[in-house]
């Protein structure tokens, strides 16, 4: 039973860690000219609307992204360490308010150059349309409706023999995958 839903939990602290820990993975990708792949799992919808009745719900954002959007309080190294995560949620939203909030595959596409490619997987029924529709007609994305596990397995190796894999799958789903 695919249960687990990410709206409820999007942007908790342990999200902030996660795509803080993400960004900088990448970042330190970036340092060769060379391409790399970024491989997402379980990749949810892409972006979470934090005003949302599921987000509002649990208000878990605000113990997370809450505490630092607008903070001016971050220490300068911090601050710089964290700009490029800090940029893709401001690239989400047009104003000073948090609305939106990145899920790993918008953070990762914050963070791609051109020669650079995604490929995400999502087995939810209702997730998978709308994280299609958040990578509409991006060529530097492939999208599959199937087992992140598996397409993972037939996805190794990367022609680009470098990347990044993140595997963020839920306690909800462990009786449902087969490996």
């Amino acid at each position: 039973m695919l249960s687990y839903r990410h709206s409820f939990h999007a942007g908790n602290h342990a999200d902030v860690v996660k795509h803080i820990v993400q960004s900088l993975i990448l970042n330190s990708l970036k340092n060769k000219e060379k391409p790399f792949v970024y491989h997402d799992t379980h990749s949810g919808v892409g972006r979470y609307d934090l005003t949302h009745e599921w987000s509002e719900k649990t208000g878990e954002y605000k113990q997370g992204i809450g505490r630092i959007w607008g903070n001016t309080d971050i220490p300068q190294q911090v601050a710089e360490e964290i700009a490029s995560y800090i940029e893709s949620i401001e690239t989400l939203n047009n104003s000073d308010t948090l609305r939106y909030y990145p899920g790993s595959p918008r953070v990762a596409r914050a963070h791609l150059r051109p020669q650079d490619r995604m490929v995400l997987t999502e087995l939810h029924p209702s997730d998978f349309p709308l994280l299609e529709q958040e990578f509409h007609r991006d060529r530097q994305v492939k999208i599959f409706k199937e087992d992140g596990f598996k397409r993972l397995k037939g996805s190794l190796p990367p022609a680009e023999r470098r990347g990044l894999v993140l595997i963020d799958r839920h306690t909800s789903w462990l009786g449902n995958i087969v490996m």
